[in-house]
């Protein structure tokens, strides 16, 4: 029997503790790099997952390769940036999914990279808007189909400059900081209604928006010289942690904001050589 507030299949050995079947999600910004990856890992699980991008032609040709390979996606065109068009896309969603929805990924997120001293009032509005006021505004218009669902889990893609200063806008990090601090409000706020909130994470993964920085091996290197597993991540390893958060088998996790960064975030003074040298010189 399970305990008060908690499903049978959160239970050990029970069917479906590690599947979505079922299931309804939503994930913004699913066309490319950890959004796509987060669609594909949901729906391989066996979710019903709706997405959206501001591109209509790379909707559509990412929806022919989902719908070859067996998955259960729709798909419509939004900019997250936008007010208005938030509000139809959760009235989408609520049309489509039956007015509940289980999964609400925060994926949509992009980066302006400048000194501070030249982020410009624009600059900072867009920013805002895209990686904060968009998750921010969704949750809210998504709380009655979560809440409908009996259990809805949200999950934020954050970033580790939101938890530590590292070399990437510090509006960006702005952005990221206040989502892990919603995560903790919304995750205790909204428990009494039977939905759990987490952020993701990470540090530099192969994604469009870190490619242009990534090929510059001079650069590469540094990163890689922070992070102990000494290599970038791919979005099949963020994806795999968002899927968990999104399981049965996830049921007493919330409020928690989880690095996906090969150790970055814990190192200190193991740069790479750097442990030899200390070893050499005892």
């Amino acid at each position: 029997m399970a305990a008060a507030g908690t499903s049978g299949s959160s239970q050990p050995g029970a069917p479906g503790r590690w599947s979505l079947h079922g299931k309804t999600a939503l994930v913004t910004g699913g066309t490319r790099g950890i959004g796509r990856a987060v669609v594909e890992e949901l729906a391989a699980l066996g979710a019903a997952v709706h997405t959206c991008s501001r591109k209509e032609a790379e909707l559509g040709e990412r929806l022919k390769e989902w719908e070859a390979r067996g998955f259960r996606v729709t798909t419509s065109v939004c900019d997250l940036s936008v007010r208005e068009q938030r509000e139809r896309l959760i009235g989408d969603v609520a049309e489509r999914f039956g007015g509940k929805l289980n999964i609400l990924v925060n994926n949509v997120g992009t980066n302006i990279r400048k000194p501070t001293t030249e982020y410009s009032a624009e600059d900072y509005s867009f920013l805002m808007a895209t990686n904060l006021e968009s998750a921010y505004h969704l949750c809210q218009l998504a709380h009655p189909l979560l809440k409908a669902s009996g259990l809805g889990s949200i999950v934020f893609i954050s970033s580790v400059c939101g938890l530590v200063a590292v070399f990437s806008g510090t509006l960006y990090a702005m952005t990221k900081g206040a989502i892990n601090q919603l995560t903790k409000n919304l995750a205790c706020e909204w428990a009494k209604d039977g939905i759990r909130t987490n952020s993701v994470a990470p540090w530099y993964i192969t994604t469009s928006l870190t490619e242009g920085l990534l090929a510059n091996k001079e650069f590469e290197a540094s990163v890689v010289s922070r992070t102990p597993l000494r290599r970038v991540g791919e979005p099949g390893e963020v994806s795999s942690l968002v899927a968990f958060l999104c399981m049965p088998g996830s049921t007493y996790i919330t409020g928690q904001t989880i690095s996906v960064d090969g150790g970055m975030s814990v190192n200190g003074l193991y740069p790479q050589g750097m442990l030899k040298f200390i070893l050499s010189s005892i």
